[in-house]
């Protein structure tokens, strides 16, 4: 695997930021990131993490998409308004296409799913922009009726399989929403 930063000086550390509101997920992968020689700041919401980069400026950071009820693309934006030369990966147990688009829209470097190690975090940097490359030919896109799907899904996750308060915040009846969840995912 590839340093994301083996042009840069030996002497001076790279500096990190790990930004997630799940504190044993940070702490070890900022664990993990200093024992390969980064200087691994931590964060747990939007606000923590702009205070850190102000002060520090990170070359890099890495981003949970979701920090309880914050959002870790209004981070990736903040970041970057911040120092636009900051490398960020998003990390997310909620993986669809359409984030990831919104996340290297908005400047991120990468975009992984979890269960994701040291190792995967460092190589989304490597990789730096290809994730922003356009899509290989004869990509195409989900189909509305599948991003629906994600989204139910990914809200129904959210609110830990209760469909009363997914339907609540998806503002449908829950009876809809149970019909919904009947029918097999669309195809891509």
């Amino acid at each position: 695997m590839v340093d994301p930063s083996a042009q840069q000086d030996a002497q001076s550390p790279r500096s990190i930021l790990v930004v997630d509101d799940d504190d044993t997920l940070r702490s070890r992968l900022a664990a993990a990131l200093r024992q390969r020689g980064y200087e691994a700041s931590e964060a747990s919401s939007e606000k923590q993490a702009c205070s850190i980069a102000t002060e520090e400026s990170p070359e890099y950071a890495v981003v949970d998409l979701r920090l309880g009820a914050e959002s870790g693309l209004d981070v990736v934006r903040a970041l970057k308004a911040i120092d636009a030369e900051t490398k960020i990966v998003v990390l997310t147990g909620y993986g669809s296409i359409a984030t990831a688009m919104e996340a290297v829209r908005l400047g991120a470097s990468g975009y992984i799913t979890k269960p994701a190690d040291v190792d995967d975090v460092l190589a989304a940097f490597a990789r730096g922009d290809a994730a922003a490359a356009p899509p290989p030919p004869g990509y195409s896109a989900p189909s509305l009726a599948r991003a629906e799907w994600e989204h139910i899904n990914r809200v129904l996750a959210d609110c830990d399989g209760n469909i009363s308060e997914a339907a609540r915040r998806l503002k449908i009846h829950r009876r809809s929403l149970q019909r919904k969840l009947q029918k097999r995912p669309p195809r891509e």
